[in-house]
């Protein structure tokens, strides 16, 4: 199953201190996730994107820069000489496994409109019957933006077309080709497209959950959910890691995040750890909202509605992982600090 990182800093980072030098970096895990659980699907080797926005605003360049491949991301040479030469405070990463949909350029993440990049690992359970519900609901905008088909097939339902999900967070917006948007419309976008997914499957009348991990940005505002349609299920597993710098340490590729003050300088989000050291990652909880702010403030909001199990509720410690590790999509709890615990 699919893979994404999101880095944000108040500094620009080289983009092979996330992509290519760290032991386990997202290129890594493509090849050789020691903590996946889908042995079905061992590695993500469908295509990867890489998507990042210029250190210096240009008015005439305010689009992101976006660059995929339908080659296996550890085997491609050109993005290791782009990811030693390219520095970015804004950078999201994307390998992707998949079992349905062609391999196409069309299909790697990130996907872009005008000053926004979007990125999905999950998928909408039973998608077909859903599909002309959605489609008929976005305005031409959004509805021309599609080319691809990505979308993953487990058994015998198919999943999630993501750049449909995309389409839809753009109908959201009151003008999806505006050059700069506030935290609290993107916020609100992204709760309004899984509102209206969940409503268009209760339509369908579709039981089995759907998995939505979503991540957008402005180059801004960063919005990421960690989400599942049920209330007794985990959602696929996201993580974040804050601190002041993020380099290595005692050779081999091992990083850590260190934290010399109280200053938030980067901020990342992860489907998988990108180190092994216990105190660097947080878990995010199932059916949250993490918003990072232009000002590096990082606020983590429940997704309210009938699948929202809040704290207090001892069901909320009982949620059953089965569903997503049978997807690939979740790493338990305590498995992240395995390599951590070789090493030392």
């Amino acid at each position: 199953m699919c893979r994404f990182v999101v880095y944000k800093g108040t500094s620009p980072v080289e983009l092979s201190h996330l992509l290519t030098k760290p032991c386990h970096s997202i290129i890594n895990q493509a090849f050789d996730s020691r903590l996946r659980l889908d042995r079905r699907r061992p590695m993500n080797g469908d295509g990867f994107g890489v998507g990042w926005y210029d250190s210096v605003y240009d008015e005439e360049s305010y689009q992101p820069c976006i660059f995929t491949s339908i080659t296996p991301a550890w085997n491609n040479v050109n993005l290791v000489r782009l990811a030693e030469k390219i520095k970015s405070p804004l950078v999201f990463g994307h390998v992707r496994a998949t079992t349905a949909g062609s391999l196409s350029l069309d299909n790697c993440h990130p996907f872009v409109h005008g000053r926004l990049m979007f990125m999905h690992n999950g998928g909408i359970a039973d998608f077909p019957l859903v599909k002309r519900r959605l489609q008929a609901d976005l305005p031409d905008v959004a509805f021309n933006k599609v080319q691809g088909n990505t979308g993953e097939k487990f058994y015998n339902t198919l999943w999630m077309y993501s750049e449909w999900a995309f389409a839809l967070f753009l109908s959201k917006l009151p003008d999806p080709n505006a050059k700069s948007f506030t935290t609290a419309l993107l916020r609100d976008a992204m709760f309004k497209t899984i509102a209206s997914l969940n409503h268009y499957a209760e339509e369908a009348g579709i039981t089995e959950p759907s998995l939505m991990n979503f991540c957008v940005t402005d180059g801004e505002t960063v919005i990421a959910t960690r989400y599942i349609s049920s209330k007794t299920d985990e959602a696929a597993s996201l993580w974040y890691s804050s601190g002041t710098t993020f380099s290595e340490f005692g050779g081999g590729g091992h990083y850590k995040m260190s934290k010399a003050d109280k200053r938030e300088n980067i901020i990342m989000v992860a489907s998988e750890p990108l180190t092994f050291e216990r105190a660097d990652w947080m878990e995010i909880k199932t059916n949250n909202m993490v918003v990072v702010t232009p000002k590096m403030n990082l606020l983590q909001i429940p997704i309210v509605d009938k699948f929202y199990v809040p704290p207090s509720d001892p069901a909320s410690l009982t949620r059953t992982t089965e569903f997503a590790r049978e997807k690939g999509l979740l790493v338990p709890r305590g498995m992240e600090t395995m390599e951590s615990e070789e090493l030392h």
